[in-house]
């Protein structure tokens, strides 16, 4: 897996690569946003760590001009900001993960390991779900016989995790943590939430597993 980190601390620029390098992964490491960003325009990588507060182009605004140029990889933001406002922006803004400085670096290939479980980015651009629904990882947009349907933004976010793990138990930890941003709500609230993405769907698409949580069915009718 190849990795670009943007971290304008030398010291922890240089402790997160080689931490990362020895567990397997390969990491480009850039502190100054235009950098990366041309970077990126090169290369192809298959995860982003970007802190917040960056030299040229700050990692908020690096994410934003991404997105508007439709490319979409899974990132991570490490930094020490704590405003609600600015962490709820990284969120809006399409990315998979927060994580606070300072941290253990073994936290951060968790939180790596826990993303990859989650969005499973080695998957195809577009999977299918049934005879007439499919979904489109990089446009993030579920579709009827080809047609968009749109979905409230919790919906979306339900219905991307439970289509990056199609046939896999998607749990209601995993669902405080990539939809709620790790908010301990109860089960109840998550139980009324999925009904409500129930009665959003043309078809019946999502089974429960009592007491643990919900899947999509591989090969779905």
């Amino acid at each position: 897996m190849r990795v670009l980190l943007l971290e304008d601390e030398l010291m922890l620029q240089s402790a997160i690569a080689e931490y990362l390098s020895e567990t397997g992964y390969i990491v480009d490491a850039f502190e100054d946003g235009e950098e990366a960003y041309q970077q990126i325009k090169k290369s192809s990588y298959d995860l982003f760590i970007f802190d917040i507060n960056t030299p040229t182009i700050d990692g908020l605004s690096l994410l934003e001009k991404l997105q508007k140029e439709k490319i979409y990889i899974p990132t991570i933001f490490i930094s020490a900001i704590t405003q609600i406002e600015q962490i709820s922006k990284a969120y809006e803004l399409g990315c998979y993960d927060y994580l606070k400085k300072p941290f253990h670096l073994k936290e951060l290939t968790l939180h790596i390991e826990r993303l990859l479980k989650m969005a499973d980015i080695q998957s195809k651009s577009i999977v299918k779900l049934s005879k007439m629904y499919s979904y489109d990882f990089q446009k993030e947009r579920l579709s009827f016989d080809g047609v968009e349907q749109e979905l409230k933004p919790k919906q979306q976010q339900i219905l991307h995790l439970l289509a990056a793990n199609i046939d896999k138990i998607v749990d209601f930890d995993m669902l405080r943590h990539y939809v709620w941003n790790d908010v301990h709500v109860d089960a109840a609230t998550i139980r009324a939430e999925m009904h409500r993405v129930r009665q959003a769907l043309k078809e019946d698409l999502i089974v429960s597993i009592k007491g643990i949580g919900y899947k999509l069915p591989k090969g779905h009718p």
